[in-house]
């Protein structure tokens, strides 16, 4: 059996369709089709059930994926082991970032990772989507929501935790909320995914309230959300960090405090793709991560 056939094999499960192999693999979609046909020739039966959009493969394709990976994993820790001798810890890794606490929180934990590892190389993403993870080969993601995907390997990391907030100066001249359902008559400056709907949910006890949200500005940049805090325009719905340090000065004050408040998940995770061979230099950075996020979460709460 042609062990390049079982690579082949792997890389095309992995990616979930022909062209995403294709795509990763450098090669035409035609060539990969045209290799995966004779590897279901020399082994006598078929590896997928193709369907118009998707393939999804046999028993016997489950089974020779994992003798496959077994033999892609072992060849990558091989060419590892090969060039870290002589060397220090090196490689590179692809992180993706939520825009708001990739910013105000990590930045810093990161320039520490990289003063740490100088000789590994970081490729830094912000976003807040996950359905980029496969397309953009990313080897770590951190975001925060309700529950992670079923398709994905998640590490629960800490809480976020949400405040309704207003400047010093806006709650002089306008009253703050009392009950979470007054947010839906007030200028409320949130935060913002594309194609997710704005519901605030509020939990205080055995009481849970579901109320939808009209934003007067919404922003995936939460530096901006702040700013626009400070500057009087409206009640904000943001995740605490945001804004402690200006609670702390006495420029930003905060309401409903005994409530529980999330528009899309206060939970965060540390997310990878199943299967994808962890290099050292990720497996580094994973438990950087890990042991960072939950001391912060430990300090928060």
């Amino acid at each position: 059996m042609d062990s390049l056939g079982l690579l082949l094999l792997v890389d095309i499960i992995d990616a979930g369709n022909l062209s995403l192999a294709a795509r990763k693999l450098g090669m035409s979609r035609a060539n990969i089709s045209y290799r995966l046909k004779r590897l279901e020739a020399d082994i006598g039966t078929q590896l997928f059930r193709r369907t118009t959009r998707q393939i999804e493969p046999t028993e016997i394709g489950l089974r020779l994926y994992e003798h496959g990976k077994s033999i892609r994993d072992a060849l990558l820790s091989a060419e590892e082991s090969v060039e870290l001798l002589g060397r220090g810890l090196h490689g590179s890794v692809r992180l993706s970032l939520p825009t708001g606490f990739g910013e105000m929180v990590m930045s810093n934990w990161l320039l520490e990772f990289k003063r740490r590892y100088p000789d590994i190389a970081l490729d830094l993403l912000f976003s807040n989507r996950v359905d980029d993870l496969l397309r953009d080969e990313v080897d770590v993601a951190v975001r925060v929501m309700s529950e992670p995907p079923p398709q994905l390997v998640a590490v629960y990391l800490a809480e976020v935790r949400y405040v309704v907030c207003a400047s010093a100066a806006y709650t002089q001249a306008h009253a703050m909320p009392q009950d979470p359902g007054a947010l839906g008559a007030l200028p409320v400056i949130t935060s913002k995914v594309d194609g997710r709907d704005q519901r605030l949910s509020a939990v205080r006890g055995d009481t849970r309230r579901d109320i939808p949200l009209r934003a007067t500005l919404a922003s995936e940049n939460f530096s901006f959300l702040r700013e626009a805090v400070l500057a009087g325009l409206g009640v904000g719905l943001v995740p605490e960090y945001v804004v402690s340090e200006d609670v702390a000065a006495g420029s930003v004050v905060l309401a409903l405090e005994d409530w529980r408040l999330s528009i899309y998940g206060t939970r965060m995770f540390l997310l990878q793709m199943p299967h994808r061979y962890q290099t050292l230099a990720v497996r580094t950075l994973h438990d950087f991560i890990v042991a960072r996020a939950r001391a912060w979460g430990g300090a928060a709460g």
